[in-house]
């Protein structure tokens, strides 16, 4: 099973992006949501995902903060920045983590997921 995490302070952009999931991730999945990452951060070991979707601007602890801190003992997720942010310094500074694979404009489409997923030998959409 896939374990998905998404880590958002906006509840419409959790929504938006689970929809999508759901619709164009045909293996079996979980997906589990956070509002903060501070909150993500107590779970995430336990959780121990496969892709992780980050937003950049959050209150209390922002995405650059989680990056800091998050460490991953056995495996390394693929890590998704997933933000409203186009400031070339945002996406430059995401490129400067080794552990994001790529740096996502807002709303998430359709072709990213489908991008995304196949990577790992999900089955591509019939």
């Amino acid at each position: 099973m896939i374990k998905i995490v998404l880590i958002d302070d906006d509840p419409i952009s959790i929504f938006v992006t689970e929809k999508l999931i759901s619709r164009n991730v045909l293996e079996p999945f979980k997906v589990f949501s956070f509002s903060s990452a501070t909150a993500a951060l107590k779970d995430i070991y336990k959780i121990r995902p496969d892709y992780l979707f980050l937003d950049i601007n959050m209150p209390e602890m922002n995405g650059w903060d989680f990056l800091e801190k998050f460490q991953p003992t056995k495996k390394d997720p693929e890590i998704y920045i997933l933000s409203s942010s186009i400031d070339e310094t945002d996406i430059t500074k995401a490129g400067k983590y080794k552990k994001v694979k790529n740096y996502l404009t807002k709303p998430l489409i359709k072709q990213y997921i489908k991008l995304i997923f196949s990577r790992k030998g999900s089955k591509k959409g019939n």
